[in-house]
């Protein structure tokens, strides 16, 4: 079980906040204090220009600033955005908004569609843009026609920093520590990918690797058969060393995580010319470890008679309420490297900026497993019967973003004040998986001490796979606006344009190592580390061993590779309207042209039946969308208040399938870990939104605002689950209807009234969903009536902080938890899988010794809170989280 180290006084940590408020009377003379006035309340300054942003907006939207983004210390655009109202967090990657899915958010960066890296999801992993590049994050949650009608829970859009009004330098150095990460699993990488031996073998034997194919393919058959087959395993075997066989496992103190950061820009003026040219220029490089204990298991199919009267008792007490039980270490080591070059140029009311993007992160995953069954199934139990199964897996994961994108803003004010706006974006994300590979095992013991390890007589004992991705995005766009005043109206008149061409080429291929002998063999006899089984495939032990290689590519008309393409044509228009200061309308029209197209397809074609069996006229039908539709938005706002706004919005947008989700193409879920596969004719499911909210606005920025709002989805995508002979496996199908309801509240609020520089910040959300699957396609699922897989019935966000009256210094204490949710349909009377609730509490301290350099401190996960998920209340996975300390030190140049 998990060393489960939790600090449950809440109290405790609020003082150690607290703490971070201490030592803030410093001398100044009244030269520095005026230099440092406008500093001493920097949040609640930034705070009010984002506000009166979102104040000004026609439709429902909050916004992170950077200064924001810098008080809660989160290091990229996934775990800020958890702050925001009604917003959770999921795999530290994607965002649910308002408790719906990811497939219900979208993600723009400066207004443009891009591609995403992650194999197993439409919508970019918002973990890969660091905090360092971001101006602010808007998350319009209230649909209007210049965004995509792709619109669920709510449209994020990632704005970067564009070029310095001044010059501005500077860098940032940084180091941190995580609890769970003192020790860990390390490896011999060999990240070269498939030799070309392979890649020749796979074409020549058409992926065929066993006996009787090499023999009739090199001509073998003259030779005396037994003879033929021999040579014909050599053959075999030499194709096998060409995989990497040493990977070399071993125990090992990690080492400490680090970043670097450094920028540097400026604007010029060509005062012959009234040009104002810029340019900003930023890398940045971090680097982590962590090591965490987990345990995952699946319920027993009797577990409500074997449990029933275990709940109550410790957990070594329920072993016999689970098939099987997983024990296993994962060690991550994740690098991050990011580089910004933007150029820009200003000419009276003109202005063009050239961005250039990369992110690049990559993540080294071994994971050591023991396995076992306590009921006493086909897996067995080191106690009862002296084995378990030990699994070894690799896994080295490259993601890569590109972007190139040009923006043009202008204003044409001697032709009736038009403003128009354009971008065009070029983008790459690619990923690549050159190391992911499996090694099984089955270890012996003799009075619960490990004693020896085999192979069993069977196959994949150990599988290799490689992965390739990648996905291209061209996108752009324009928007005109027309302002008309007449007498006590104030009128926008807005068109625009959005076009967006997308293409996805996805090639794995797999190599199993077999035992073909039928019998086990001894790998270690129990005089070695059993670490050491994964370098067991030694040239001397595969000579005179029936050890051989196999190509697990699936024969058509399986298929584990896909092309896709996306084309998405749209033009809108819109108004909006002021009458006497008082009342806002805005609304208008979307339409939108949607085309997708997706091929299962596989490296084993090699004739002109295959290229008919997997590009057959009906297939290719079978995974196209092709439809068009006009999509309103409108939205009412009362303003006659000086300080408060009522809005009532109404939009209908639609959410579509992923590319990989109409093609039955199979692939492991990384959030269930369950064999998911693509349904030809899923279905797009068309939204009704209605949003009603109340706005305060205050002084220094403080602002509170309650809302209400309804979704009503028709055949809404739902996850389904099937139960195979020894396993699960998922696919996706339509539901009949869903819908989701809630209100949420957000606030800012000064509390110097308490203590000078003290104020308070937060927003809870309480929801509901409800979604209905036909039974006959609900396949083995208990509730067929459920909530919406990722609902949480609440979410709630609270700060408490602290700026010091001399600038000096600056404290938060930030909170967030969110209510459990379905992470996976429960089957076969077994219940829903529910995440647990997650209760984080950080603390982020920065001092500022003067006007250029700041410290900043943080303690992440306070409460030392682990990850659990339930079934029918008995826990089926944990993982360890751990606590992390980070210090880092930023130094900006006048």
């Amino acid at each position: 079980m998990l060393n489960r180290r939790k600090l449950k006084t809440i109290s405790a940590a609020v003082t150690l906040g607290l703490l971070a408020q201490a030592n803030i009377a410093i001398a100044a003379d009244e030269d520095e204090i005026e230099e440092v006035v406008a500093v001493g309340t920097r949040l609640q300054g930034s705070a009010a220009a984002v506000i009166e942003e979102r104040r000004g907006q026609a439709f429902v939207a909050d916004i992170l600033g950077a200064e924001q983004l810098s008080r809660t210390g989160d290091s990229d655009a996934a775990s800020a955005l958890r702050r925001v109202t009604g917003l959770t967090l999921v795999d530290g990657k994607f965002i649910y908004v308002r408790g719906l899915g990811e497939r219900y958010s979208s993600a723009r960066l400066n207004g443009a569609n891009i591609p995403s890296p992650d194999l197993t999801r439409n919508v970019v992993p918002l973990d890969i843009f660091p905090s360092s590049i971001i101006e602010s994050l808007s998350v319009q949650k209230a649909y209007s026609p210049s965004m995509p009608a792709a619109f669920g829970g709510g449209a994020i859009n990632i704005r970067t920093k564009t070029v310095p009004k001044e010059f501005t330098a500077g860098i940032e150095v940084g180091a941190s520590y995580d609890t769970s990460a003192d020790n860990g699993f390390t490896y011999n990488r060999d990240d070269s990918g498939i030799s070309s031996n392979l890649k020749e073998a796979i074409s020549f034997y058409r992926g065929d690797f066993d006996t009787a194919s090499i023999v009739n393919k090199n001509g073998l058959v003259s030779d005396d058969m037994s003879s033929a087959g021999e040579k014909a395993n050599l053959i075999n075997q030499e194709l096998l060393k060409s995989l990497p066989r040493e990977m070399g496992l071993s125990k090992s103190s990690l080492d400490p995580a680090y970043n670097v950061k450094a920028h540097i820009g400026n604007s010029f003026v060509l005062e012959d010319y009234d040009v104002e040219l810029g340019f900003l220029a930023s890398v940045a490089y971090d680097t982590t470890w962590d090591a965490s204990e987990k345990r995952t298991a699946v319920l027993s199919k009797d577990f409500a008679d074997n449990c029933a009267k275990e709940l109550n008792t410790a957990d070594d007490a329920q072993n016999s309420c689970f098939e099987t039980m997983k024990d296993s270490v994962e060690t991550t080591e994740s690098e991050r490297m990011n580089a910004v070059l933007n150029f820009g140029v200003k000419y009276d009311t003109h202005s063009v900026s050239l961005s250039n993007l990369l992110l690049t992160d990559s993540e080294d995953e071994t994971d050591v497993s023991i396995q076992q069954s306590p009921g006493g199934s086909s897996v067995f139990s080191i106690v009862g019967d002296g084995r378990a199964n030990r699994n070894h897996d690799f896994k080295f994961e490259e993601r890569e973003l590109q972007v190139t994108q040009l923006v043009g803003q202008h204003t044409l004010v001697d032709i009736s004040g038009i403003g128009f706006d354009w971008q065009y974006t070029r983008s790459k994300a690619t990923t690549d998986i050159p190391v992911n590979t499996t090694y099984r095992f089955r270890d012996n013991y003799e009075g619960g001490d490990y004693a020896n390890s085999i192979i069993t007589g069977d196959q994949n004992r150990a599988v290799y796979s490689y992965t390739d991705m990648e996905d291209r995005v061209t996108s752009y766009g324009g928007n005109f606006t027309l302002p008309v005043y007449a007498g006590d109206f104030e009128l926008e008149f807005k068109a625009g344009y959005d076009f967006s061409d997308r293409a996805r080429i996805y090639e794995t291929s797999s190599f199993a190592v077999n035992n073909n002998s039928g019998v086990a063999i001894e790998i270690n006899d129990g005089s070695q580390d059993p670490l050491s089984n994964s370098e067991y495939l030694t040239d001397e032990f595969l000579n005179g061993q029936s050890i051989l290689l196999s190509f697990n590519e699936p024969t058509a008309p399986d298929a584990d590779d896909y092309l896709a393409a996306q084309k998405i044509d749209a033009g809108y228009g819109a108004f909006d309207m002021i009458y006497q200061n008082a009342w806002r309308v805005s609304g208008g029209f979307r339409w939108e042209e949607f085309k997708q197209s997706s091929i299962g397809t596989s490296s084993l074609i090699f004739t002109q039946e295959d290229l008919d069996i997997f590009y057959d006229e009906q297939k290719i039908a079978d995974g196209t969308i092709q439809e068009d539709d006009i999509f309103p938005a409108l939205s009412f706002t009362y303003m006659a208040g000086q300080n408060y706004q009522v809005r009532l919005g109404y939009g209908e947008t639609i959410v579509r399938p992923d590319l990989r989700e109409v093609v039955p193409v199979s692939y492991f879920d990384p959030l269930t870990d369950i064999r998911t596969f693509g349904r030809v004719g899923l279905q797009s499911s068309p939204i009704k939104n209605l949003d009603l909210r109340y706005e305060y606005y205050g002084d220094a920025g403080d602002n509170f605002s309650i809302a209400a709002f309804y979704k009503d989805i028709e055949a809404p995508i739902e996850t389904v689950l099937r139960i195979g002979d020894d396993d699960y496996s998922a696919t996706f199908t339509n539901g009949e209807t869903a819908k989701v309801y809630g209100i949420e509240a957000e606030w800012l609020y000064d509390l110097t009234s308490l203590s000078d520089g003290l104020f308070t910040s937060g927003n809870v959300t309480l929801s509901d969903s409800e979604a209905e699957i036909d039974a006959a396609f609900a396949g083995n699922l208990t509730n067929p009536v459920k909530r919406m897989t990722g609902h949480s019935e609440y979410v709630v966000n609270l700060q408490l902080n602290y700026d010091s009256s001399d600038g000096n210094h600056s404290g938060s204490l930030v909170y967030n938890v969110f209510g459990e949710r379905i992470l996976a349909a429960g089957v076969a009377g077994r219940d829903d899988a529910y995440e647990q609730p997650f209760h984080s509490l950080d603390l982020v301290y920065t001092y500022y010794p003067d006007f250029n350099s700041k410290i900043k401190f943080k303690v992440k996960n306070l409460l030392n809170e682990d990850q659990e998920v339930t079934q029918s209340d008995i826990v089926i996975r944990e993982k360890e989280v751990g606590m992390g300390i980070s210090i880092s030190y930023t130094y900006e140049f006048d």
